[in-house]
């Protein structure tokens, strides 16, 4: 096809418009995208009758059911364990804790769709970026690009790579040629060299090119941003009593009157955990405490009194910020206990809560707080389990301002979310069922065995992300239907007939590129493996290798935030489409690089 058609025209235009939009940022990208698909409705680009479909479309159906299976696999504790886990193995180092976070994800990505990968480590990446400090905007984009790239390192890990062979076999056969269809690990070392080459780039140079911005997914203040807010220690230390220590016999009262600025949170010993121990409690041999304080201050405390730290961490639970943490609670005026002193609540032995400090008129008490008389307005700051937090504040002169989680992890559901995860990942990978209702499975089992409850599983579904993505659909539809993508391709590749082999290859890079980022990389990989056999066929190169290189580059869609990983990671990375304009030029830049050195290596 070499003329273009009035209604190819039309399509080009809206295109164009559509990636104004999306750069400029004149509305939000999702009233963007609800602006394309009405254009294109109106316009007659596609039938009305399908221009909806996106929004029962299987990409989009699959998106929200795995949105559903990762908030249950997080409502009962699953993923703040495996953040835990993760944390212990990278520690605090942010190119660290990247390079885990998208190693383990893309790993995963190679065997299970990208979106869904993304969606189940979603919360665990935020999690570490609670824990850690670090903004979630700097760990979300590199994990996000790396459960796309995690797609290519098997023939199971990606739409396009899936099609790989039926596609080859059909464009060989029409041609009369005889192939050797691509194994499962075919890929591997390619898609193994985009992995790494990705997770270098951002651990080397993510400070130039990641935001460093609040993401837009959790707003209740983490523990540490309370403990930096006030000047607090927050971490919870664990040390166990020899029998010669000089504490055993004392009350904790006499240990923290004596030693300024140690805090005993937590005592451990044969009977289990009590948290915020009363002031009357003796410390014993052989029992383990959780000290809260400051490193040099702690120092003196441990090593003056015989204790050792505690091989195990046995107070990892409160580092637990769905279960335990710093909470603002404060004083009502007019209320009660405007006028008496800390220790007529006493917090620890009633309510078993610590008072880590006082925050009034600016200035934040420390210390020995028991004989401070209240003040209207005072705010108490606490470390507490959240369920005991809850109790005190049925009493009106307390008021919470900042946010906790009310609602404790439902760990007794553990193994019903567990479960169901397991269903939907067996019948994706072993079952014909298409990829939604898999997974759609996996969320009713959810829902029955009550781990969610049904409005929870609304709110675990990120609408921006379902409507974005299902509103570009047509747009994508118009595109191909009406012979423009055809018609893009068939220009390309005619203006680079006669180059070199590794030019031509250059251009189905960029040409699948670009069609993957406004078409689909199913639609592009369906367009283009028949275009690129051909011409491969016509320079005497290899036609596997040329088809090879569609699928994996329909991979490459790191440019605009319109690949559904990409739009899931938007809203909770509080990214902008500048944003990926930065981080994935850089992205695309050292993709369609290192495919080309690949293909051209391993293949």
């Amino acid at each position: 096809m070499e003329q273009l058609t009035p209604d190819m025209m039309i399509v080009l235009a809206v295109l164009a418009g559509a990636i104004a939009l999306f750069v400029t940022e004149i509305v939000r990208i999702d009233v963007a995208a609800i602006l394309i698909l009405v254009t294109v409705g109106v316009l007659g680009l596609v039938d009305s009758s399908m221009l909806f479909a996106g929004f029962s479309s299987n990409a989009v159906i699959s998106i929200i059911a795995v949105m559903i299976l990762g908030a249950g696999l997080d409502r009962v504790g699953v993923m703040n364990s495996v953040a835990a886990f993760l944390q212990k193995i990278g520690g605090r180092t942010e190119s660290r804790i990247l390079a885990l976070i998208s190693g383990t994800v893309a790993g995963i990505s190679g065997f299970m769709q990208n979106i869904g990968a993304a969606a189940l480590f979603l919360p665990v990446t935020e999690r570490l970026a609670e824990r850690t400090s670090i903004p979630v905007s700097r760990l979300l984009m590199p994990m996000g690009f790396a459960a796309i790239l995690g797609g290519t390192t098997t023939l199971v890990g990606s739409g396009p790579l899936i099609l790989l062979n039926d596609l080859l076999a059909n464009s060989m056969r029409n041609l009369g040629m005889e192939y050797e269809p691509f194994n499962l690990f075919a890929p591997t070392p390619i898609g193994l060299a985009l992995v790494v080459s990705s997770i270098a780039m951002f651990a080397v140079f993510g400070r130039w090119l990641l935001p460093n911005v609040k993401g837009g997914g959790r707003e209740r203040p983490s523990m540490p941003q309370l403990s930096e807010r006030y000047g607090l220690q927050n971490d919870t230390h664990a040390w166990r009593v020899t029998a010669g220590s000089a504490l055993i016999g004392r009350s904790v009262q006499e240990i923290e009157t004596e030693f300024k600025g140690v805090l005993i949170t937590a005592i451990t010993d044969e009977n289990g955990m009590i948290v915020a121990p009363a002031r009357d409690v003796v410390i014993k041999a052989n029992v383990t405490l959780g000290l809260t304080g400051s490193d040099t201050v702690l120092d003196d405390f441990t090593n003056g009194n015989g204790l050792v730290a505690a091989e195990e961490d046995t107070f990892a639970l409160l580092q637990n910020d769905e279960l335990a943490g710093l909470a603002e609670v404060v004083i009502r005026p007019g209320s009660d206990a405007v006028g008496q002193r800390v220790r007529d609540f006493e917090f620890r032995k009633v309510h078993g809560i610590t008072l880590v400090g006082i925050h009034r008129n600016g200035k934040m008490l420390e210390g020995d707080l028991r004989f401070q008389t209240l003040a209207a307005g005072d705010v108490l700051v606490f470390f507490a389990r959240w369920q005991r937090l809850t109790a005190l504040l049925k009493n009106p002169a307390f008021v919470a301002i900042s946010d906790y989680p009310r609602e404790q992890p439902r760990t007794d559901k553990k193994w019903w979310a567990v479960g169901a995860f397991a269903v939907a990942l067996s019948l994706v990978l072993f079952s014909d069922f298409r990829l939604s209702l898999a997974l759609m499975i996996g969320a009713a089992i959810l829902l029955v065995s009550r781990v969610l409850s049904p409005d929870e599983a609304y709110r675990a579904v990120s609408w921006k992300t379902v409507f974005l993505l299902a509103a570009l659909i047509p747009l994508g539809q118009a595109v191909e239907q009406s012979g423009t993508a055809a018609w893009i391709a068939t220009q390309v590749i005619g203006a680079v007939e006669g180059m070199p082999i590794w030019a031509i290859q250059l251009a189905i890079v960029l040409l699948t590129t670009a069609f993957t980022l406004t078409v689909s990389n199913v639609g592009a990989t369906v367009l283009l493996i028949p275009l690129a056999v051909n011409v491969a066929v016509g320079v005497d190169a290899d036609p596997a290798q040329f088809a090879m290189i569609v699928a994996i580059a329909a991979s490459n869609a790191f440019f605009l935030p319109t690949h559904q990983v990409n739009a899931l990671l938007m809203g909770p990375g509080g990214y902008r489409v500048k944003d990926f304009l930065r981080a994935g030029l850089a992205s695309t830049i050292l993709f369609t690089v290192v495919l080309l050195i690949g293909v051209n290596l391993f293949l």
